[in-house]
Formats: structure tokens, C-alpha cells, sequence
């Protein structure tokens, strides 16, 4: 690709194209955390392409970006698989998120931080309020930009990449059935409850609730029962 003699480059515009990208991995999420793309199955761009009435190009930039993520897999000739993550590589991620954010959370329990805190409400209530309306992915995005954005106020940016990261492996399924037995508001309302405690420096209280916080979701990201 040749350069023109003004020194700009002669690149296709972008615009419209990125747009449609993320507007195809923001449905292919979607589709991630109702259960509708289930784990071990391969999915083809073009027929997907086919069923979003696109071409193929935008959905396999996004499928590149979700595979990143570690949300799939490329199968050579074939497609894209969806990651399956067993009972144990479950376990061992909420074990490291335990180990990293526990403390992290903990240590900023002081009630000089409180309006630091208080920011953080609209969020936690944006969470609640995507529970009980069952918008799951907005549910998601309101949830993971809650967590990073409590943990940023630690002023570790390092740490805080690295829990994103841990998130997206951690997989999403078991949200639609939550919400149907009507228990997904109950989690959701936890943020709320974590922001009183730290507000009001309650350390220990804080420290109990993100133990229980990651565990219970841990369950639910596993599809699994709860007592």
C-alpha cells in the first residue's frame, strides 16, 4: 500500500466497520451468557454472518476479539469453539480472585473514602436495576465495571488487569436460570451492601461479604445448583 505525498496513508475508513465488530461481539456475548452458544460447540462465521444478515468479516473480527477473551477458541477449517472450563478450572479462579481481590477490597474500608465510595452507587444500583428487569448483559457489563472500578481506588492498575482478566475466563452461564427462580436481584443487591460496609470502615464486615460475593458467583457463572 503505497503512501501519498502529503504522508497520508490510503486506509479504508473505519467508522461503520469497527461499529458493526462490536455491535456483533456485544450480541455474541449476549448470546454467551443466556446459554444460547453453549461450551464445546463450534460455530461457523458465515452462518452466523448468515443470521445476523452480515458478511462474514465483522463476525470474525469479533469472534477474534471474544477468543482473546478467552470467551472461544479458532478450529482450524472450521470455526469458532465455545471455551469450556471444568469444576475445578472454576474452583482454582475463584480461589486466585479470593486471594487478590479479598484483601484488596478489605484494606479500603475507611470512612475517609466514603465519597470515593459513594461514586461507585449508581453502579451497584445499575446492577440491581439489571437484575430485576433480567437484562443480563447489561446485568454483566454494570457488574464487571463495578469490581474494577472498587478496585482501581487500591491505585494498583496491575492488579486490576489482572482481575479483568479473571472475569472474562470465569465464563457467564447460569444467570438466565438464576434470574428465573427470581435470585438474581438477591446477588445483585450485594454491591450495595459492600459499599455501606466500607463506607463505614467495617473491615471485617467487608471482608466476609467479598468472601461470600465470589463465592456465590462462582456458582452461578458455573451453571450450578445452589442450596
Amino acid at each position: 500500500m503505497a503512501s501519498r505525498a502529503d504522508g497520508r496513508l490510503d486506509l479504508p475508513a473505519v467508522g461503520e466497520r469497527q461499529s458493526l465488530r462490536e455491535q456483533v461481539a456485544h450480541a455474541l456475548r449476549a448470546a454467551l451468557i443466556t446459554g444460547e452458544m453453549r461450551p464445546g460447540m463450534v460455530y461457523s462465521a458465515p452462518l452466523l454472518a448468515a443470521q445476523f444478515g452480515v458478511s462474514a468479516t465483522p463476525v470474525r473480527e469479533a469472534m477474534l476479539d471474544l477468543a482473546k477473551e478467552g470467551l472461544v477458541e479458532a478450529v482450524r477449517n472450521k470455526g469458532f469453539r465455545v471455551s469450556e472450563m471444568s469444576e475445578r478450572d472454576l474452583d482454582e479462579l475463584a480461589e486466585i480472585r479470593e486471594l487478590i481481590e479479598v484483601p484488596t477490597v478489605t484494606r479500603l474500608a475507611d470512612t475517609g473514602r466514603a465519597p470515593a465510595f459513594e461514586t461507585l452507587r449508581p453502579m451497584a444500583q445499575e446492577i440491581v436495576d439489571a437484575a430485576e428487569r433480567g437484562d443480563l448483559l447489561a446485568y454483566v457489563d454494570a457488574d464487571i465495571r463495578f469490581h474494577l472500578e472498587l478496585l482501581a481506588l487500591g491505585g494498583n492498575s496491575h492488579l486490576v488487569e489482572v482481575v479483568r482478566d479473571l472475569r472474562n475466563r470465569a465464563r457467564l452461564y447460569g444467570l438466565s436460570g438464576l434470574h428465573r427462580r427470581g435470585r438474581l436481584a438477591d446477588s445483585a443487591r450485594e454491591h450495595l451492601a459492600l459499599l455501606e460496609l466500607l463506607s463505614t470502615g467495617d473491615a471485617n464486615g467487608a471482608e466476609r461479604l467479598m468472601q461470600h460475593h465470589i463465592q456465590h458467583v462462582r456458582g452461578i457463572w458455573a451453571g450450578a445448583t445452589e442450596p
